[in-house]
């Protein structure tokens, strides 16, 4: 009875292991769309868990009208939602929240 008991808690720690695994290997790399006529100077991706965005991750980049950026949004927290806000030349600021960075490859921002 014991031996089965252990054996049952192994099983459901290598179960446990391979969901966490899981959502950890999956992919956060997200093509950004500028399709605005205004250039994207800042964009900042914060998990749905913190209340803050972090860094912007362009640094002294931008994307401009037309352009495409492969951003890697992983941040190590295993989080798959987060909210984007970007900064345009002209001012004007675009937020969208609650973003699945591991299902969603593309993001367009537009007029």
């Amino acid at each position: 009875m014991l031996a089965k008991a252990i054996g049952a808690l192994a099983l459901g720690s290598v179960l446990l292991l391979a969901a966490t695994g899981g959502a950890s290997a999956l992919n956060r790399h997200v093509r950004i769309h500028n399709n605005s006529s205004a250039t994207i100077e800042k964009f900042y991706a914060s998990n749905v868990g913190t209340t803050d965005y972090e860094e912007d991750i362009l640094g002294s980049d931008v994307i401009d009208p037309g352009d495409t950026w492969n951003i890697n949004i992983d941040d190590g927290t295993g989080y798959c939602k987060y909210d984007f806000l970007a900064i345009f030349d002209d001012g004007s600021r675009a937020k969208k929240d609650i973003v699945n960075v591991c299902a969603v490859a593309d993001f367009y921002f537009n007029d």
